[in-house]
């Protein structure tokens, strides 16, 4: 599985951002799939992560209600439709994959499979 993150950019407080990953393989319904971001100087941290069959979502605590994780199946894509954003969000975003469901969804070396990040700059 190869991941093509992609989407990001300068944006100002308040504004929305979509961002994509690509996937080229198959993604099965049961595969996990996650948001991860990583601010200078800082480690990266989960953003968001989404299983299809049997569903399963959850969202870090600083972005419910603000971000969420849809998916095309169709087109093999995942999305994060970003809302309502804060300078605090500014940070590269990777999207990641992993064929199973695993409890440490939240860690970033629980998935297997990785996007090269995208830039999501956003100013005050």
């Amino acid at each position: 599985v190869q991941l093509q993150a992609s989407g990001g950019g300068l944006v100002q407080a308040g504004d929305s951002l979509r961002l994509s990953c690509k996937a080229s393989g198959r993604i099965f319904s049961n595969y996990l799939m996650g948001w991860f971001r990583q601010a200078p100087g800082k480690e990266r941290e989960f953003v968001a992560a989404l299983r299809l069959d049997p569903r399963f979502t959850d969202y870090a605590d600083s972005v419910k209600g603000r971000f969420t994780i849809p998916r095309d199946s169709t087109k093999n894509t995942l999305y994060l439709q970003m809302n309502s954003l804060k300078p605090e969000d500014t940070a590269i975003y990777y999207c990641a994959v992993r064929e199973a469901y695993n409890s440490a969804y939240g860690s970033p070396g629980a998935y297997r499979y990785w996007g090269q990040g995208t830039l999501v700059t956003v100013s005050s």
